[in-house]
């Protein structure tokens, strides 16, 4: 493990519960708010009884400590170098500008120790200054629940002007693209984040709870899988996020069924494609032209 036990939800409940006994003497009440708000819910059953039964000898029945000096837990070598390995991608600014320095610390891994298969190189420019502001606003429109309006452009280079209300952003690893899912009709779709060219806060007199919502399409694929080179195994990791299920039917030959919102379909049937002939698709009909579509594209391609 690179993160400590120490780093764990228990120590740092523990560890807030200690800061402010040294500061005043803990009333029950805010004991239990600490616990909730850094551990989980069943935490409170554990941590309480320890510490009041002075099973661990940290908190004085009166509600202070016999403690002096406020804890600290400093990272480890190797947990500052993970942690500088994960500033090193490019995404962790869309977050945050405040990314630690550490530069006596050599990172634990880089972009050069792994190889990513599958994966198209035009993904979003997350160094791109505009491109994190629209991203920061955007995930702030959907904490706060307000909606915004945007200038988009399409794939024949025209832009459009859309005021919409924010639901969740979705990631595509495949793609290496972020795509915005907005709620709501007329204001709902679905927005690849590298084509929004600015966005801003608006007030238009609607609100999510009021407006008729986009309710996704539910589909299934079901296809045939030959486990060979380990298929099974790729297939079902490759679509963990998915509800699926899968029926051994021969010796080395499972059928699988996936369901899928209708708007990812065009990246079920990429991804379906990327496993070759160990994958055949049998149902739907409509899916399975659009397999045959896109081998006769990429056939006309040269591929």
């Amino acid at each position: 493990m690179i993160f400590s036990e120490l780093y764990s939800a228990y120590y740092n409940a523990v560890a807030r519960i200690i800061r402010t006994a040294i500061d005043h003497p803990i009333e029950k009440s805010e004991f239990r708010r600490i616990v909730e708000e850094c551990a989980f819910g069943e935490s409170i059953l554990n941590i309480e009884p320890a510490i009041y039964e002075e099973r661990w000898q940290l908190i004085r029945p009166d509600g202070t400590t016999n403690i002096r000096n406020v804890p600290d837990m400093p990272l480890t070598l190797i947990q500052k170098r993970w942690i500088k390995s994960i500033c090193l991608d490019p995404r962790i600014r869309l977050f945050t500008d405040d990314i630690p320095d550490l530069p006596d610390v050599d990172p634990l891994f880089t972009s050069d120790d792994y190889t990513v298969f599958d994966k198209y190189s035009d993904g979003d420019d997350y160094e791109d200054e505009n491109y994190r502001q629209n991203f920061r606003l955007i995930m702030d429109a959907i904490r706060n629940t307000y909606p915004i309006k945007i200038r988009v452009g399409n794939r024949r280079g025209k832009t459009s002007d859309k005021v919409i209300f924010p639901r969740y952003l979705e990631y595509s690893e495949k793609d290496d693209k972020f795509r915005l899912i907005a709620s709501g009709v007329p204001f709902g779709g679905i927005y690849n984040l590298g084509r929004i060219e600015y966005c801003v806060r608006v007030e238009c007199g609607y609100s999510p709870g009021k407006m008729r919502q986009h309710a996704p399409v539910k589909c299934k694929v079901i296809f045939e899988l030959y486990d060979r080179r380990s298929a099974l195994e790729r297939v079902l990791l490759h679509f963990a996020h998915f509800e699926k299920e899968a029926e051994k039917i021969d010796e080395d030959k499972y059928k699988v069924t996936i369901c899928y919102d209708g708007d990812d379909e065009t990246e079920i049937v990429i991804r379906l494609l990327s496993f070759g002939p160990m994958v055949k698709v049998i149902e739907p009909e409509s899916f399975v032209d659009l397999i045959k579509k896109r081998l006769v594209e990429q056939k006309s391609c040269g591929l």
